[in-house]
């Protein structure tokens, strides 16, 4: 037989095998793989040569993310909503990865995998990437060019179209909007005097007043500010009054103070004059909060408004059904990074430059200015390093983030000082102690974790109490990576605010049950059994410390005070059971350093004059928070100074 003949014989016989290969039994297969919470399962419906439908049967996948952002869905790529036709229409489950949402994408691709095979077909026949068309250059205008599309961009195009823009441009490289804002806690820090009436101040309260008041002040407007609040607790004592004192300035002295005084405190003062302002503006677009004021994880004063929707996909949803309102005047460029902020001889920024997943590139212009919103740098374990010199913290380069891993690279940053603009307090990195064991993630706990401070202790895996539970974030951080293990456990009982364990959800929608089905919470009626199945778990108790650990702590709510730790906050004894154990670690959270900018938002370059045509809002920023963010504030910093951004371009 000639060559001829044994080459043609060969690709004949390759034929049939790929024939073969993908030949299945007509019908609907499921199949299952391991998303980002759990199983993601799907129904893939086929004939004898061909995938003809792909179906979602069941997901636990984060809303804006993995999943729409709501039942009704939104212009987003979400691997939930948009995969099962791209794999249809390629014919293959090997199209792309959604960006931002890889482990949802790779569970959706591996189900139908699994599925294919189940149909009798050789799966790896249906895997090849479908051939991608040559990107293109292409040009788009608007009056505001917008990077980064999480909460404070977000906030940043509303409040341009409020303000006059005739249309905006959004560019955000994950495949839906939402950023970090999504995975974030969701509680928003402000005076609300309606809430705060129905609360009761304490003598320990009193006394952390009376030491901001007593502290040695660091500048003159650092006196001045608290001369104020000194006027307005005189005010308060003087009509006796015995609900929770607050107000914008001493709001602002304690974000100040917070953040140990480095600081710009004209910036803090917008952040904490501005936040009610943001607050009903949020509230105003649709935004729901829970009617119960809190003390948040971190927030240090009973001034935190928990959202009713989990995470902070309330949040985006407000903003995102107020963009819609504006039909075609929106464009959001989703699955597109940003590649350079233009700016022209004359110091002017005019737009962006962009390229998205197929290869397309754009050239962005901006008649009235970019606003500049790409988050901080706290999922860049690298660079978090290099900044890393505050002496605060140790080697942090394998430090796990709460933060999206595509979210918080620090890209903004780099792009500003390409173009002259200066950075400030790059050393001022924040740790929060509430990531999971399993991959560091903000998620996965119970509703009075975040805020409910009040109704909860922390004990280590020697079944003591450690740290200031209501304290500052770095110190219950610090105190937390020197326990064994480097990880504690929140402990809480059925007494107080407690929620019914087989019908509530954690604050990302999952059953507790879930939850302690799959370890992220310790469910046990006494704390005999609680030391139990901590210690099968890897602690190291006995009963006996346990009991003393609570039985002490008792003792020190008849009292109101806490003289081994300080504690302020106090409102039940642990007493009954089920009790509840949440074991978590502290990971890299918020990076309080970044763009320099003024109080009305503008980036400065590094002479301290301002860049015309470019603004900055939320965690790309530096100076807002000092060296410590208190909890709940973040939210607030998105809203106040995305609003602000909004306003500042258009003018």
């Amino acid at each position: 037989m000639n060559r001829k003949l044994i080459a043609t014989f060969v690709a004949v016989m390759m034929l049939m095998m790929s024939a073969s290969a993908m030949a299945m039994t007509p019908g609907t297969y499921e199949g299952s793989a391991q998303g980002q919470n759990d199983l993601v399962t799907v129904a893939v419906t086929v004939t004898e040569d061909a995938i003809e439908k792909v179906e979602i049967v069941s997901h636990q996948e984060t809303p804006g993310i993995g999943a729409p952002l709501t039942e009704e869905g939104y212009e987003g790529d979400t691997p939930i909503a948009v995969l099962p036709g791209r794999i249809v229409d390629a014919q293959s489950y090997g199209v792309d990865a959604v960006a931002g949402a890889t482990i949802t994408s790779y569970a959706i691709k591996n189900a139908v995998k699994d599925a294919l095979a189940a149909a009798g077909a050789d799966a790896d026949a249906f895997k090849a990437a479908p051939e991608k068309a040559a990107g293109e250059a292409r040009e788009m205008e608007a009056d505001v060019v917008i990077i980064g599309g999480g909460g404070a961009g977000l906030a940043a195009a509303v409040s341009a179209l409020e303000n006059g823009a005739e249309n905006v441009i959004i560019v955000e490289k994950c495949g839906a909007v939402g950023g970090d804002t999504l995975v974030c806690g969701a509680i928003y820090n402000t005076p609300d005097a309606p809430l705060q009436s129905v609360e009761t101040m304490t003598d320990a309260k009193r006394a952390t007043i009376e030491a901001a008041l007593a502290k040695e002040p660091v500048s003159e407007a650092h006196k001045a500010l608290q001369e104020v609040v000194a006027k307005e607790y005189d005010e308060y004592k003087a009509a006796g009054r015995t609900d929770i004192f607050d107000s914008e300035a001493w709001f602002a002295l304690q974000t100040y103070d917070g953040g140990d005084d480095v600081a710009d405190l004209d910036l803090v003062k917008v952040l904490t004059y501005k936040a009610k302002d943001g607050f009903d503006w949020v509230v105003g677009h649709g935004m729901q909060f829970s009617d119960k004021i809190g003390q948040g994880a971190g927030s240090l004063w009973q001034r935190t408004h928990t959202s009713i929707m989990q995470m902070g996909t309330g949040f985006i949803t407000t903003y995102v059904k107020a963009l819609a309102g504006y039909g075609d005047r929106v464009t959001m460029l989703t699955s597109t990074t940003a590649k350079s902020i233009i700016r022209g001889a004359d110091g002017v920024v005019t737009g962006a430059t962009a390229e998205d997943k197929a290869g397309n590139t754009y050239t962005l212009s901006a008649k009235k200015g970019v606003v500049l919103s790409t988050g901080g740098f706290a999922a860049n374990s690298k660079m978090a390093q290099e900044y890393n010199t505050s002496g605060k913290w140790a080697d942090l380069s394998k430090v796990k983030t709460t933060n999206r891993y595509a979210c918080s690279q620090g890209d903004g940053i780099t792009m500003a000082t390409e173009i002259g603009a200066d950075l400030t307090q790059m050393d001022q990195i924040q740790l929060l102690y509430l990531g999971n064991l399993k991959d560091g993630q903000l998620t996965k706990y119970p509703p009075r974790v975040v805020n409910g401070t009040d109704q909860e202790i922390f004990i280590n895996k020697e079944g003591k109490r450690f740290v200031q539970e209501d304290g500052r974030r770095d110190q219950i951080c610090l105190a937390s990576l020197e326990q064994t293990d480097a990880m504690f456990y929140f402990l809480e009982s059925a007494d107080g605010d407690f929620v019914d364990l087989d019908t509530a959800i954690s604050a990302d929608g999952f059953s507790l049950r879930f939850l302690e089905d799959q370890g992220y919470i310790i469910v046990a009626d006494t704390l005999d059994e609680m030391a139990e199945k901590l210690n099968a778990a890897g602690a190291n108790m006995t009963a006996e410390d346990l009991k003393a650990t609570v039985a002490a702590f008792n003792t020190c709510v008849e009292n109101d005070s806490d003289p081994e730790f300080g504690r302020t906050l106090f409102s039940i004894k642990l007493e009954n059971g089920p009790w509840v154990a949440t074991p978590r670690q502290a990971c890299l959270h918020h990076t309080m350093g970044g763009v320099h900018i003024d109080t009305e938002g503008h980036v400065l370059d590094t002479d301290g004059n301002v860049i015309p045509g470019l603004v900055a809002a939320g965690e790309v920023t530096g100076a807002i928070h000092g060296g410590n963010r208190l909890g709940g504030n973040a939210v607030v910093d998105t809203v106040v100074f995305g609003k602000l951004a909004g306003e500042t371009i258009t003018k």
